[in-house]
This record gives structure tokens, C-alpha cells and sequence, in this order.
């Protein structure tokens, strides 16, 4: 799930950024470009833990623009989501289909059909939740579930995962008034 490991990105900066300042500004424009960043065979970078100032290159200059592209070596907190992992999520919203439900930045959509069977046709419309048949779980928007992934895509700067609840041990964590 979460990890520490050493990566590589370029920061293209203009000739009005250099000065005495140049490194913090590159350290700083490295965060901000990476963090929340979902890269496809790492995950997602979390936090960048730390930039030696050894490890920024000496720029090289682009002759059409002017700009200097930095190489930078740095180490950051990455979460991958792994086939198979159990995660405790926040449910974000709830459907007729199943429900949204957030671990950190990723979004998990867990289907109807990887619901419990007492929960198969326990669409509350009313509530916009999901109602087991004996009405003791009921999961809706701002409760905790722990769910297993069963599967993940990645597309275009984005990781998104399918999970069930369906096993022992997994559902209902907390209700929504338990976290306020």
C-alpha cells in the first residue's frame, strides 16, 4: 500500500527564476507539480519526503524557449493500491449500481453484485443508501467500510479500483455519525 521509493522528474523553469533562490525554487515547483500525481507504475506520490540538493543537475538550456530543464532525483510516499489488499475507505456516494468510496486519492467503486447477498436488493432510494434485510448495516454517504480490491485501471494520470465487500470480515466500519 504505501511506500517510500526514489524517483526521477524534470523541472522546466525560465531564466527569471534563477538567482540565489534557485534551488528552494526548484525544490518547491518539484512538489507542486508531483504530489497528488498518479504515476502508472509507482501510484500515486503522496508527499515528496526529500530533495538532496546533490542530486538537481545542472540544467540544460532549450534553444527554441530560453527555459532550463533540471533533472531531479528525489524520494517520496507513494500508495499503490494491490489486487487482493484490504482497505478501510470513506464512502463518497451511493447508487442504484453500488457505491463510491475514497482510500486517500483513489476512488473505489464497489458493484451491487459485490455486496452481501442480504444487501442485493437493499436499495433505499429514500435514504440513498444501502440497507441489509434485517436493517442493521446500513452504509450511505460518510461511513466507513473495509473493502478488498479485486482490480484497478490506471488511465491517464488516474488510478481507480473495483472492490467488494462480499467476504468475512469486510463492510460496514463506522456509520457516518460515528466520525463527526
Amino acid at each position: 500500500m504505501f511506500y517510500v521509493k526514489t524517483l526521477e522528474h524534470e523541472i522546466v523553469l525560465q531564466p527569471s527564476h534563477f538567482g540565489p533562490k534557485l534551488k528552494p525554487t526548484i525544490i518547491r515547483l518539484l512538489k507542486e507539480e508531483v504530489e497528488g500525481l498518479a504515476l502508472a507504475e509507482y501510484g500515486f506520490v503522496v508527499n515528496v519526503i526529500e530533495v538532496p540538493e546533490d542530486q538537481i543537475k545542472s540544467g540544460i538550456i532549450e534553444y527554441d524557449t530560453g527555459d532550463v530543464v533540471f533533472s531531479v532525483k528525489y524520494t517520496a510516499l507513494l500508495l499503490r493500491p494491490f489486487v487482493n489488499e484490504v482497505l478501510d475507505a470513506v464512502v463518497s456516494q451511493c447508487n442504484t449500481l453500488g457505491f463510491f468510496a475514497y482510500v486517500g486519492p483513489l476512488r473505489v467503486f464497489v458493484s451491487k453484485h459485490s455486496m452481501p447477498e442480504d444487501m442485493l436488493n437493499g436499495w433505499n432510494t429514500d435514504k440513498d443508501s444501502w440497507v441489509s434485510d434485517d436493517k442493521e448495516v446500513i452504509i450511505s454517504s460518510g461511513c466507513g467500510v473495509r473493502l478488498r480490491i479485486k482490480g484497478r485501471t490506471v488511465e491517464q494520470g488516474n488510478i481507480t479500483a473495483i472492490g467488494t465487500i462480499k467476504d468475512s470480515y469486510l463492510g460496514l466500519v463506522s456509520e457516518e455519525d460515528d466520525e463527526e
